[in-house]
């Protein structure tokens, strides 16, 4: 702790004529910084009340009120503030941290703010492990260089260094290290591993902190933060390695949906998650902020498609007014709510099937779908359908002596539309199935082409 006090104090620095506004839960560890760094300072700390921290309104009085200077917070509660009209102060230097800074949000503070600072650091380094100065811009906000006696290293799976640009874990090493977990002496071994690194002044293994004695009995934590060295020195946060699944086989880095799903207009906020809300039927749910009522899940794949393969365009997408946040003011990713497709379905205007394929394509939609009835003009992905649903349409069609192309359905979405391009003379039968054998475990798998020019889905 008296290592990241006298680092803080330099960068991004503190002075006795500061005034610190604390917003943080004592739950929540970087409320230590917000208590200690001002009295250790000899500067003003100034704590706002839980419903101040809570609401736009009150903390932008607040900050008014007391003449702050500095003041650190998570994105959500920077905007709120945004969003409840604060144009800023001139002289207020604002701390950023605890989740991923959203770029958006970062040019935001950076118009309102005399500096902006992004904060990076697990709780097992205490506090904070690196922290830099952002500037306005485009693309992700980056990760700093290690604060004062902190090495940075970004590892592949076999602890060896990645090169600039390549993925890997970031270990952390230094002072900052705590002595492990509580009575848990399995997940401490696991975390806190052997640093072979300190000493080396390789610009390859370790970013910032320079060479050091040798330290036969120095250890590293394992953050799981899945990031890459920039060709600037900084380094770019990726995405969280527990946040990677497998779905059907494929490895998803939940993040990088995530990400593009951000750049679409109007969304403010994006968390992708794996639901399974009818055993066996694992999917991606995507759930929004945004400044568009009519957000759909047609829209956002389209601005998807093209830029994530099909495996990982998320089956429903959930517009909310805000994130369900835990209390330390995080997204909680356990209270989201399951989509309700079942309500997408009942408010379109329902178009009831009519011929007896519009009626054995209506059942068999529902039925893949989990739906009590769908009808002939609903939009497939509305009604929460991926690439693998559509298999398994185009299988059941096939049992019921419909030939129809998965490319088909992707292309035209409602059950009218395909038929009438099925009437128009549009080949319906797929080509013959193209055995395929994955990776993982020797699974076979079948993949259907649909034509010669249509790429393999």
């Amino acid at each position: 702790m008296v290592n990241l006090l006298l680092s803080m104090s330099k960068k991004p620095g503190l002075a006795p004529n500061d005034v610190l506004v604390a917003v943080t839960t004592l739950s929540f560890d970087i409320a230590g910084l917000e208590l200690f760094l001002p009295l250790a300072m000899g500067a003003t700390l100034v704590i706002a009340s839980r419903e101040a921290a809570a609401d736009g309104n009150l903390l932008m009085a607040r900050l008014n009120s007391c003449g702050a200077t500095v003041m650190q917070a998570t994105p959500v509660t920077w905007k709120l503030l945004i969003e409840a009209g604060w144009d800023g102060k001139p002289a207020l230097k604002a701390l950023c941290g605890g989740e991923a800074f959203p770029r958006d949000l970062a040019n935001e503070l950076v118009r309102r703010a005399q500096s902006v600072w992004n904060m990076y650091g697990p709780t097992e380094t205490t506090i904070w492990s690196s922290t830099i100065e952002v500037k306005a811009g485009e693309g992700p906000v980056p990760i700093g260089p290690p604060i004062d006696n902190t090495q940075f290293y970004v590892l592949d799976k076999n602890n060896q260094p990645v090169p600039i640009g390549v993925a890997g874990e970031l270990h952390i090493g230094g002072d900052g290290l705590a002595r492990g977990y509580f009575h848990r002496p399995e997940l401490t071994a696991e975390k806190f591993i052997a640093d072979p690194f300190r000493g080396e002044s390789a610009r390859g293994a370790s970013l910032g902190g320079g060479s050091s004695p040798a330290q036969p009995d120095a250890r590293m934590y394992k953050t799981g933060d899945l990031v890459r060295y920039r060709a600037d020195g900084t380094i770019e946060f990726l995405g969280r390695l527990d946040h990677q699944v497998k779905l059907r086989g494929f490895r998803i880095e939940l993040g990088e949906i995530e990400t593009a799903i951000s750049r679409y207009p109007g969304v403010r906020e994006a968390v992708v998650i794996v639901r399974e809300d009818i055993p066996g039927d694992k999917r991606l749910v995507a759930y929004v902020t945004s400044d568009q009522q009519a957000l759909t899940i047609s829209a956002v794949r389209e601005a998807l498609t093209g830029k994530l393969p099909n495996y990982m365009l998320p089956s429903a997408v959930v517009r909310l007014d805000a994130m369900p946040l835990t209390s330390n003011g995080k997204i909680d990713r356990k209270a989201l709510p399951a989509p309700d497709t079942a309500r997408t379905a009942r408010q379109r205007d329902y178009v009831a099937p009519r011929t007896e394929q519009e009626k054995t394509l209506a059942a068999i939609w529902a039925e893949v779908l989990h739906l009590d009835r769908v009808g002939v003009q609903d939009n497939l992905f509305e009604l929460g359908a991926d690439s693998l649903h559509i298999f398994q349409i185009v299988a059941r069609a096939g049992k019921a002596g419909m030939k129809i192309a998965p490319a088909l359905i992707l292309r035209q979405r409602t059950i009218a539309a395909v038929l009438e391009q099925m009437d128009r003379g549009t080949p319906a039968k797929a080509a013959p199935a193209i055995v395929a054998v994955s990776r993982d475990r020797y699974r076979v798998k079948t993949v259907l082409k649909v034509s010669e020019k249509e790429p393999v889905n």
